[in-house]
């Protein structure tokens, strides 16, 4: 067992023969500050603070499957530029702040400050926002202005796999201006939240969203960047709908048409709500809101660009003068009655045909009327 006196002599020894280590009082050595400022004279800017005792080789606790997991989730964020930053272009945006996507705005009016609010950034000169390099460039403009606004984009500043999508109520008409508008190095993605700021305030729950990929470059990245745009609406528990753009325009002009259509004839008669509501009654009044709500310009989009649109109205006018011509029928009936009595009893008055399905002619081919003309 060494004794603490040996090893004092040995230490006074080695410092005699080498002047490398000073004289030193081993007994007063301890953990405390050295009671004379010359001792540990290399070390004397620190002779203010305690003595503290580090271990630089120590192991640091490191999550790998935590490093990994944030890696991934990273590489699934995606740069979304929203080419018009209007209300819908809003509403969007914020699902895509909340799940963690960088957003850039851009609008024909000065949204700066909301778009700070949302935490977007905005730019007011579209070459500015091109040279961000967006992932996705997605256009929330009108019907109307879709195609000069594609068309007035900086697109060569752009990178060449860029992802284009839209969210236009009418989908052929947008998948055709995409094909004509963009070279063929870029991708395309043609897509309609059925829902809107209204209709989606609580959430968007089994709200349908019909997409179309109409054309992606076959490289991996470019498929997984489709997937995650589209796991967007997933996440948010949208009801997530594929199918071609001509199908879309078919069911929309049957059902999306229609409601804006009776929307807007609701809107002229002014109505307005009674003490005796019934629930039905309320829901024509909420009709009214949700369609009043929205521009005309997207009404007159729905009409101008979806070809199935004219066949809705005329059918329509038909089912309106019909429905007329059963009333008075009926009202015709009850006076010849009166007038008769019962010298036509038994007497059946004509049931009015119902209205041909959806996509079956309403007027004769002109190969028909000329026929039964020389007839």
């Amino acid at each position: 067992m060494i004794s603490f006196s040996s090893v004092q002599s040995t230490a006074a020894a080695a410092a005699g023969s080498t002047g490398l280590l000073p004289h030193y009082d081993f007994h007063k050595l301890s953990f405390s500050l050295p009671s004379k400022p010359t001792q540990f004279r290399c070390y004397s800017h620190r002779r203010q603070q305690g003595l503290r005792i580090r271990a630089i080789d120590a192991a640091q606790p490191y999550d790998y499957e935590a490093y990994l997991i944030n890696r991934f989730e990273q590489s699934t964020k995606l740069k979304i530029a929203v080419v018009g930053f209007g209300n819908f272009g809003q509403f969007l945006a914020k699902a895509f702040i909340r799940q963690g996507h960088t957003v850039f705005a851009h609008s024909r009016s000065d949204y700066a400050s909301i778009a700070q609010s949302l935490g977007a950034a905005f730019f007011f000169d579209t070459h500015d926002l091109c040279e961000q390099h967006p992932d996705v460039i997605l256009l929330c403009t009108s019907i109307i202005s879709t195609e000069s606004v594609l068309r007035s984009l900086p697109i060569l500043r752009l990178k060449r796999n860029t992802l284009f999508v839209d969210v236009l109520s009418v989908k052929e008409f947008a998948k055709n201006v995409f094909l004509q508008v963009l070279p063929t190095h870029f991708d395309i993605l043609c897509t309609h939240p059925m829902f809107g700021p209204e209709s989606g305030k609580n959430g968007w729950q089994n709200l349908p969203f019909v997409y179309e990929k109409v054309r992606i470059g076959n490289e991996d990245s470019r498929f997984a960047r489709v997937e995650n745009f589209l796991d967007i609406f997933k996440k948010e528990g949208c009801r997530m709908v594929e199918m071609t753009c001509a199908e879309h325009d078919k069911y929309a002009a049957g059902s999306q048409f229609i409601t804006h259509t009776m929307g807007r004839i609701l809107e002229k008669l002014q109505l307005d709500s009674t003490p005796i509501n019934t629930k039905g009654y309320e829901t024509l009044l909420d009709l009214v809101e949700n369609t009043a709500s929205d521009s005309f310009d997207l009404y007159y989009g729905l009409f101008m660009y979806n070809k199935n649109a004219m066949e809705q109205i005329e059918r329509l006018d038909l089912a309106f003068e019909a429905l007329k011509q059963e009333l008075f029928g009926h009202l015709h009936e009850v006076l010849r009655k009166q007038l008769f009595g019962k010298a036509e009893a038994g007497m059946r008055s004509p049931v009015l045909a119902k209205l041909p399905k959806n996509g079956t002619p309403l007027l004769p081919a002109q190969s028909e009327t000329l026929e039964n003309n020389d007839n």
